[in-house]
């Protein structure tokens, strides 16, 4: 049993195929990250239609993904629906957007948003899922304001120091299959207790493989808990029972 703890599976150009391989794989649930209101309506339909692997939802709009004319919308959905759905999120900020980068009133909009998805997790007591890229310090200061209890810090290939701060504010952090052989995700996940990672693979994201790439699904979550394991010098199988606890007790699955 493994647990793909973010995927965008809405965005698989063979969804059917993808989960039949993830099965294959040994991948018994996925939490589906929802990035702005369309891909929203689209998970909550896949829910409902896919058995297996078992699809948990999340429901977020994403920092690159924001349009202010259906921000309302997008809102309103969450609130009507937070009730069926397993943790907010894609949510938080990102400062390596070109137009972000110098741009005060875009980080704001970033900032209001990710505003609203952390009172509405505090709210109804749901684990928030923050993407932080070029962000960190300011996605941990926020979340720890606005007194959410359960966040996880997608992905996190950011500082150490920061790194250190959220795991002892009690969050957790997530990576992706770049463990195997990006210099800044292991790095970070040597410096993270095993006890607050959690893996996933942001599919359908592109990775290296050699002197080539792939495109992950989330059967390829397989090779974020190897490589994981890999480099904690540990037990493939004792790293995955702490993975699949951390995903468990987080997401509440």
């Amino acid at each position: 049993m493994i647990i793909d703890t973010h995927a965008h599976i809405d965005q698989l150009e063979d969804l059917a195929g993808a989960m039949t391989r993830a099965k294959d794989a040994g991948v018994s649930d996925i939490v589906a990250m929802s990035v702005d209101l369309d891909s929203m309506n689209k998970l909550m339909q896949i829910k409902a239609r896919h058995q297996e692997p078992k699809i948990h939802v999340a429901l977020g709009v994403h920092p690159g993904m924001i349009k202010p004319d259906l921000q309302q919308q997008s809102f309103d959905f969450m609130r009507a629906h937070i009730q069926e759905v397993c943790a907010v999120g894609e949510t938080g900020l990102d400062y390596w957007y070109k137009w972000v980068r110098k741009d005060l009133v875009e980080r704001q909009k970033q900032k209001d948003s990710f505003t609203f998805h952390l009172n509405l997790a505090r709210a109804f007591d749901r684990p928030i899922v923050i993407h932080s890229r070029g962000a960190w310090r300011d996605c941990l200061a926020m979340t720890k304001e606005a007194g959410v209890k359960r966040a996880l810090f997608h992905w996190y290939s950011g500082p150490v120091d920061i790194l250190e701060e959220i795991i002892a504010a009690g969050f957790y952090v997530s990576t992706s299959p770049s463990v195997a052989y990006s210099p800044e995700s292991r790095r970070a996940m040597t410096a993270a207790p095993l006890e607050r990672i959690l893996i996933e693979t942001d599919s359908p994201v592109n990775y290296r493989e050699g002197e080539g790439s792939f495109a992950a699904e989330p059967g390829d979550v397989v090779r974020t808990w190897k490589a994981l394991a890999q480099l904690k010098n540990l037990d493939e199988k004792d790293a995955l029972a702490v993975v699949n606890a951390n995903a468990k007790r987080f997401f509440d699955i």
